[in-house]
């Protein structure tokens, strides 16, 4: 029978137990979190989290706008196309939905705290709740097509050395799938994953293409064709590929360094009208009077506004090259 000093050592031995095992629980789940974050694409994160790996390739495929089996998620091929290419994550009818909302709400708050009129607020909701979410979804995909095209040559020489030193492809592409960050990184592990579950190499890197918009990946999927039917030195087309991306790379940078100069003025003198025109409305409501009267302000504003925007298109594709 335990008496009561060996009872309190009993309990003492198992509190220090208890905080000992508390302690490295919660050491092992940081560690395990800070391993996770420290992983260099998205993919590997998910693969981190102890999901398995066809249930991780298809959220990764999901989240990007398409079905399990990486087809498109609604009728509108374009912009289904455009929200995937982006590379925002999330629910495409959410993302919309927010936009709706602000412009919704903009519409409502213009007539009330500035008297604009019924037809200006309607045009500013147009603006926000259509226009503007497919400024970002472009800009998005043009940024993300920019890191792509970055990181593709260095990604074709890895797997060429990976090629020379034995390795069959799909091994390759699983190499450039953990040693990339993103947004190579996660959609090589798509195509990895992808042949593993049954996809050929050139409808994987087809369906690759088709993600992400870059014409370098189209190339990619035509040589990996040939090649395929006709046969050829792999090593050799995907080294002189990821030449030739370099050196197109290279080309359009120089190109946007020599246009800076017109990229900037076209901005400055497209936003200079509408930023003095806020500026009066904000420091002297009443400078234009009556004028806001006058049946002929909307004609006025559309007529000029369109001369403006025709402007903008010429100077852009004065500054924009396509070779």
């Amino acid at each position: 029978m335990l008496t009561g000093q060996t009872l309190l050592y009993f309990i003492y031995v198992l509190a220090a137990a208890s905080v000992i095992l508390a302690a490295e629980s919660f050491y092992l789940s940081f560690a395990g979190r800070r391993a996770r974050a420290g992983l260099i694409n998205r993919r590997l994160r998910r693969l981190g989290e102890d999901t398995a790996a066809e249930k991780s390739l298809q959220g990764l495929l999901q989240e990007r706008g398409l079905t399990a089996s990486g087809d498109y998620i609604f009728g509108a091929v374009a912009l289904n196309r455009l929200y995937t290419q982006s590379g925002i994550t999330g629910n495409p009818l959410a993302f919309a939905a927010v936009f709706l909302l602000a412009g919704l709400v903009l519409a409502l708050l213009l007539p009330l705290l500035l008297r604009f009129s019924v037809v200006f607020s309607f045009v500013a909701f147009l603006v926000v709740g259509f226009l503007l979410p497919l400024l970002v979804l472009r800009r998005a995909r043009d940024k993300r097509i920019q890191k792509f095209a970055a990181q593709l040559p260095d990604a074709l020489d890895m797997i060429v050395r990976s090629l020379r030193a034995g390795h069959p492809t799909t091994v390759a592409i699983a190499l450039v799938a953990r040693e990339m960050p993103d947004p190579l990184g996660t959609e090589f592990g798509i195509v990895s994953d992808e042949i593993t579950f049954g996809l050929s190499l050139e409808q994987a890197v087809r369906k690759l293409s088709e993600r992400v918009g870059f014409e370098g990946l189209h190339l990619l999927s035509v040589s990996l064709s040939i090649q395929a039917k006709t046969g050829g030195n792999l090593t050799e087309i995907l080294s002189n590929l990821a030449s030739v991306l370099r050196e197109r790379r290279k080309l359009r940078l120089k190109i946007k360094a020599l246009s800076a100069e017109g990229r900037i003025s076209a901005w400055i003198i497209s936003l200079f009208p509408i930023l003095m025109f806020g500026i009066l409305m904000l420091i002297a409501p009443s400078f234009y009077g009556g004028v806001w009267g006058s049946p002929l302000i909307l004609p006025v504003f559309l007529i000029f506004g369109s001369w403006a925007l025709l402007g903008d298109f010429i100077m852009y594709r004065m500054v924009n090259f396509d070779f």
